[in-house]
């Protein structure tokens, strides 16, 4: 499914488990690695050493990819290293889409309290932009990074951007044989005590309707075991809650759903899970 990751890196010395899980997806079908670091041109990093003027981030970015590489080469994947620079978002998902690759891995936090600000933007920006997948998953030492996964939770509202996703996460649990947990949630939070029963149940009917569409298009892609769901409340908290009731090991979902493309990532459901969830989040966007 994925023959060419791309996994971007900061050298940050907690994200060594994302690393490690990119080679374990890769491993799964020989799939290559390309380790990517960004010296971000925004920052004066530019210094003389003796008589040689030397970019400080683009030496310290040669020192990083050649650490991963080690980890990749005792994990006896295959990799390549580059290290480029530019303003790291857009970079990164350019570089994704120049070279044609499936998959981006990012983790959601970085080393200290500020570039743990800055690489989650970054990674914000990254799902916001990119016309491939991205793969997140957050560093703390509770959250779980399994693989291959055995449940796979797609969250849908029946948007093009979210059937998109759902066909994504669909292929990815076919290619790992696990079981698909389809999720749509009807947000009522801002339904007031007197809501028309009429509309309620219409809410009901279009939710029923989505998920038992995402489950009939499973079958097509070879996935026998799906399991369905329709809850109501504040869709990032039954999110959360389904990965926990079903022990989901991924989330795929779209980056955009019904309210818009102008929405995507913007307090959004999607941005919401790929914060919070302990689990990978793999974010398709309405590009991809």
């Amino acid at each position: 499914m994925y023959q060419d990751i791309l996994l971007p890196v900061d050298g940050s010395e907690g994200a060594m488990a994302i690393v490690h899980h990119a080679a374990d997806v890769a491993a799964r079908t020989d799939a290559t690695i390309r380790v990517l670091f960004v010296a971000d041109t925004s920052r004066d990093s530019v210094t003389t050493i003796g008589s040689n003027v030397v970019d400080a981030l683009v030496r310290k970015g040669e020192t990083v990819v050649e650490e991963v590489g080690e980890v990749l080469a005792d994990r006896n994947a295959s990799f390549g290293t580059d290290v480029v620079q530019g303003d790291p978002a857009p970079t990164i998902a350019d570089y994704a889409d120049r070279y044609g690759f499936d998959l981006i891995v990012l983790p959601t936090q970085g080393r200290t309290d500020l570039s743990r600000r800055l690489l989650g933007s970054t990674t914000e920006k990254v799902v916001r932009l990119a016309s491939v997948p991205v793969l997140t998953a957050r560093m703390r030492a509770d959250d779980t990074l399994t693989f291959p996964y055995e449940n796979v939770l797609v969250p849908t509202d029946g948007s093009p951007e979210a059937t998109a996703a759902a066909r994504h996460g669909l292929e990815l649990a076919a290619w790992l044989d696990a079981t698909v947990h389809v999720l749509s949630v009807i947000d009522d939070t801002w339904l007031g005590p007197d809501v028309d029963p009429v509309s309620a149940a219409e809410l009901d009917r279009s939710a029923n309707e989505v998920v038992e569409g995402v489950a009939a298009d499973a079958e097509a892609h070879g996935v026998t075991n799906v399991e369905t769901h329709v809850e109501h409340g504040a869709p990032a908290d039954q999110i959360l809650e389904a990965v926990e009731t079903d022990d989901v090991h991924a989330i795929v979902m779209g980056t955009t759903g019904r309210r818009g493309i102008e929405r995507i990532l913007l307090g959004s459901v999607a941005e919401k899970t790929v914060r919070s969830a302990p689990v990978p989040v793999i974010t398709v966007g309405h590009r991809a």
